[in-house]
């Protein structure tokens, strides 16, 4: 006898299914290249369940969004707390590999460098980036200022740079990346006292 599912797990299944989906074809195809209908069909739900669960394609992406910045912060902290005891500047440097490896899928990198500004604005992707990257950047900034490893500066605006300087670097031709990676690893560098 198979076990049926509460109303909340078939909602949460419904939801799943629709953001993987989206992941999967705003990756493949681009933000405005991606219509509902394919996004529904994908998922195997109908049109109504989309608009039961987001008000429209936007608010769906701003979910893939949100989860592909999580997912970034979450390989990015197991990179900074893969060493016992790894230092502060050795720590930034292996979150900003870490993020330079997780930018290397070309969907993630479409989704949240190209249209994610174009699609939310600036202000939604950097609130967003705030509650996950960003957030991560201004702890280890200011983990390695406390610690006297750094120069003290203002800790918000370093990691705004620090921020442009990884996005940038991800959107380099994969040949580039490790001349990217060198730069950017003299300049945390060069923040040493």
């Amino acid at each position: 006898m198979q076990e049926r599912r509460s109303q909340a797990e078939r909602r949460s299944g419904t939801r799943a299914a629709l953001v993987s989906a989206a992941r999967s074809l705003f990756a493949q195809n681009g933000y405005a290249g991606t219509g509902t209908p394919e996004i529904v069909q994908a998922a195997g739900v109908t049109r109504g369940a989309l608009y039961h669960h987001f008000a429209d394609k936007a608010a769906l992406f701003a979910t893939v969004v949100e989860e592909e910045h999580m997912l970034l912060a979450m390989a990015i902290n197991a990179a900074t707390e893969g060493e016992d005891e790894p230092g502060p500047v050795k720590a930034l440097i292996a979150g900003g590999d870490a993020f330079l490896d997780a930018m290397q899928d070309k969907g993630r990198r479409r989704i949240l460098l190209v249209d994610a500004p174009a699609v939310l604005g600036r202000a939604a992707v950097d609130e967003i980036d705030g509650r996950h990257g960003l957030r991560t950047l201004v702890e280890g900034v200011t983990a390695a200022m406390e610690a006297k490893a750094i120069r003290e500066l203002p800790a918000l605006p370093l990691a705004h740079l620090l921020n442009a300087l990884f996005d940038r670097a991800a959107l380099a031709p994969p040949e580039e990346v490790n001349d990217y990676r060198k730069a950017i690893k003299a300049l945390i560098r060069g923040l040493k006292i």
